[in-house]
C-alpha cells in the first residue's frame, strides 16, 4: 500500500489492524500476509488501489491556515488542496501544524517516509520561530538540555538567537525528534509563547525561496542526499 501511494508503511498498517483492507474480497486483519500486486485485488474502504506507481518526492512550502492531511473530516483546507495537479498518490512525511508554516514532503515511498520519521535515524528538523519575550540565558539552556513535557523529556536541542524586535524574538531551533507540537510546548514550557513558526529544514532538503503554497520535484542531488541520511 505504502508503494501505491495510499499512506506511509505505518499509517498502512494502522489500516489493516482496523479491519480496512481487504485482499481478493477478503478482509485481511493480521499483517504480514503477501499479496502480488500483478495479480491479487487489493482495497482499502472498498476502493481498489493500483499496483505501486514510480516514486515521486515533492517540496511544499505548506502556509498558515492548511491542515497537514490528504483528507480531513471537518472540512478544512488540506495538503491535498494545494496538490490538484500531481497525477500521483502521494502522502505528507510527518507533521505540520494547522497554525505553522514551512517545508514538507510528500511522497510515495513509503520506506523512505517512514526512516524520515522513526527516532532511530535522528533526522534533524530546523524551524525559524518568533516568541514573544526575550530568552534568558537559563531559558536557553533549559531548551538545549531538554524540556520535560507531559508525554517525556525532549532530547537536546540547538538553539541560537537570529533577531530581536521590540519585545519578540527570533530564534532558530534544531530537533532530531518529532513530539506532537513540541517546539510549541518546549518554548511555552519556558515561557516564551510562539507568534509565529516556520520550518526551515528537513535533514539535507532546504525551503529555500520556495513560496508559499507552490511546491516543486526533488533534484537529483537532494534525492540522494535524503536517502544517504537515512541509510538508504
Amino acid at each position: 500500500m505504502s508503494g501505491a501511494g495510499v499512506s506511509s508503511r505505518r499509517a498502512a498498517e494502522d489500516l489493516i489492524r482496523e479491519g480496512r483492507v481487504s485482499l481478493n474480497g477478503k478482509v485481511v486483519v493480521e499483517l504480514g500476509v503477501r499479496a502480488n500486486p500483478h495479480v491479487d485485488r487489493v482495497a482499502v474502504d472498498g476502493k481498489q488501489i493500483r499496483g505501486p506507481e514510480a516514486p515521486v518526492y515533492l517540496l511544499l512550502h505548506k502556509p498558515v491556515g492548511i491542515v497537514t492531511t490528504m483528507d480531513d473530516p471537518g472540512g478544512r483546507p488540506t495538503v491535498a488542496d494545494l496538490m490538484v495537479r500531481v497525477r500521483e498518490r502521494v502522502f505528507p512525511v510527518g507533521r505540520l501544524d494547522y497554525n505553522s508554516s514551512g517545508l514538507l514532503l510528500l511522497t510515495n515511498d513509503g520506506e523512505l517516509a517512514l526512516r524520515l520519521t522513526h527516532p532511530r535515524y535522528h533526522v534533524d528538523k530546523t524551524y525559524r520561530v518568533k516568541v514573544l519575550g526575550r530568552p534568558d540565558e537559563r531559558a536557553l539552556t533549559r531548551l538545549r538540555q531538554g524540556i520535560r513535557l507531559t508525554d517525556g523529556k525532549t532530547a537536546p536541542a540547538q538553539v541560537r538567537i537570529v533577531d530581536e524586535i521590540g519585545r519578540k524574538t527570533w530564534m532558530e531551533i534544531t530537533i532530531s525528534e518529532g513530539k506532537n507540537h513540541q517546539i510549541r510546548r518546549m518554548c511555552e514550557a519556558v515561557r516564551l509563547p510562539v507568534d509565529k513558526l516556520q520550518r526551515v529544514s528537513i535533514g539535507p532538503l532546504l525551503l529555500g525561496k520556495l513560496p508559499p503554497s507552490k511546491s516543486r520535484r526533488l533534484t537529483e542531488a537532494e534525492l540522494r542526499k535524503v536517502r544517504r541520511a537515512v541509510g538508504l
